[in-house]
């Protein structure tokens, strides 16, 4: 006689053949530290923000050497043609009385020659090239160009802040996707196992339907709750198959994911909740965006204030030529004492900007706070419902270890037994929930405190692993 398993025994061994039937052939295992990389890797959300940054990085770096000196050479070739037309009808006037003055002969000689004509032309025309080195060398412009270079630097900021928010939801998005897909699956294992055992009493119900051992309508009643079972291990297969199919995109793999990485629970509490405040006031996208965008307001009131003061400039230019050339230095001021701009009224602006950015900040801080508490509470909620319902689960396999025991003993019927295994494959699923429950709220509360990065070291801590 071969020796029988326990009612659990043999369900857990059945469990665990259908988790290896579950999936297809071609899924590829990772775990969860891969996919994110993975999704680092691949993503084109994450690449543009990156060259957002990289972008405000290079304008920075262009501006470096703002105020310092510039120079320019100049080059022409040019061509031109000038006229002047001069009238000589008063010197052909004078000339008669200044020859009465001559001696007679040396008048005679001169009254010989032709007269002189009414006007006369000059032309010039000429084709050249010139060519000089200009220098101008800012000496004072009142903080413009520092102001200039503080905006481009708040403008990198907050191009990285954005650049952490992409990253910080990307890595949440993944949490969701990956253990998603791990609890679909298991619901759906957890189906498929109930399903299976119940195909067994089914044809168990039949045989004693025809032995006479059972009543018609109990015989039915297995039959429906056979259907009942298909329907719902179905469901559950296409629901994992989704959750698998939108895991894959979002880690952007090649081929179908299968998730290793287990639903986790840490047994006690994680720090209290004044260190996820502190850390997100300290870390998070949002608030360096804030401080990002104050910090361009107040540079901006600066080149506003600069714009007031006097402007004094060096500048120099020589012609490029061998011999004598032309050259010229000195120093210039230029101070604006009257603008068409209203320059109060600029600064009124500028000023408006930063207090508006004060009013952001100090309403973007309270909101973080009460969301970093609203996800710790949360966290510490489903920590406890995890724990809550050891005594759902102990109790949902006792009665099915009963029903196993009483349908042998004929105290039971097949339905009973049905109904058990149902439950508990429905006692287990509600667990599996909490803990999948357990990880979104961290992985919430992480994002909420700017601490997204530390989502592996937390799983790492977990000392309960939902396999």
């Amino acid at each position: 006689m071969k020796p029988q398993l326990a009612p659990t025994a043999r369900f857990t061994t059945s469990l665990a053949t259908l988790c290896l039937l579950a999936g297809p052939a071609f899924a590829q295992p990772m775990d969860f530290s891969t996919a994110l990389q993975h999704m680092v890797d691949a993503s084109d959300r994450l690449a543009a923000s990156h060259l957002a940054v990289d972008s405000a990085a290079q304008q920075r770096h262009a501006i470096e050497r703002l105020g310092g000196p510039s120079v320019s050479l100049t080059g022409a070739t040019y061509a031109y043609n000038a006229n002047l037309n001069l009238d000589l009808n008063p010197l052909g006037q004078a000339l008669p009385g200044i020859l009465a003055q001559l001696p007679p002969q040396l008048g005679g000689m001169v009254a010989q020659l032709p007269h002189l004509p009414a006007s006369y032309t000059l032309n010039r025309h000429q084709t050249d090239t010139t060519a000089s080195v200009n220098a101008v060398w800012p000496i004072y412009l009142g903080g413009a160009t520092q102001a200039a270079r503080g905006v481009a630097d708040a403008r990198t900021r907050e191009a990285q802040a954005d650049s952490t928010r992409v990253s910080d939801e990307l890595a949440t998005l993944l949490v969701q996707r990956y253990f998603g897909a791990q609890l679909a699956n298991r619901a759906a294992t957890l189906r498929e196992a109930a399903l299976h055992s119940i195909e067994q009493h089914d044809a168990a119900a039949q045989k004693m339907l025809d032995a006479g051992v059972i009543a018609k309508v109990e015989r039915l009643q297995a039959r429906s709750a056979l259907e009942d079972a298909r329907k719902n291990a179905q469901k559950a297969r296409d629901d994992a198959d989704l959750a698998a199919t939108a895991l894959t995109r979002t880690a952007r793999a090649d081929e179908r994911l299968e998730p290793t990485s287990p639903l986790f629970v840490i047994s006690q509490p994680v720090e209290p909740l004044p260190y996820f405040i502190d850390a997100a006031l300290a870390h998070h996208p949002g608030l360096a965006k804030v401080a990002a965008k104050k910090a361009q307001a107040s540079e901006l009131h600066k080149a506003e204030e600069a714009l007031r003061r006097p402007q004094v400039f060096a500048f120099g230019q020589r012609e490029i030529k061998s011999g004598n050339a032309d050259w010229v230095a000195g120093i210039a001021v230029r101070w604006t004492l009257w603008d068409s701009i209203d320059r109060n009224a600029l600064e009124a602006s500028s000023q408006a900007q930063i207090d508006q950015a004060e009013r952001t900040g100090a309403q973007a801080r309270s909101d973080i706070a009460l969301l970093v508490e609203k996800n710790w509470l949360a966290l510490e909620q489903a920590r406890r419902q995890y724990f809550a319902q050891q005594a759902g689960v102990d109790l949902a396999a006792e009665v099915l270890r009963l029903r196993e025991a009483g349908l042998r003993e004929g105290t039971s019927t097949t339905l009973d037994l049905i109904d058990a295994q149902l439950n508990n494959a429905k006692v287990q699923t509600e667990r599996a929930q909490a803990a999948h429950d357990y990880v979104l709220a961290l992985a919430a509360l992480l994002e909420s405190s700017g601490l997204s990065d530390e989502f592996a070291n937390y799983m790492a801590r977990a000392d309960v692993k939902v396999n």
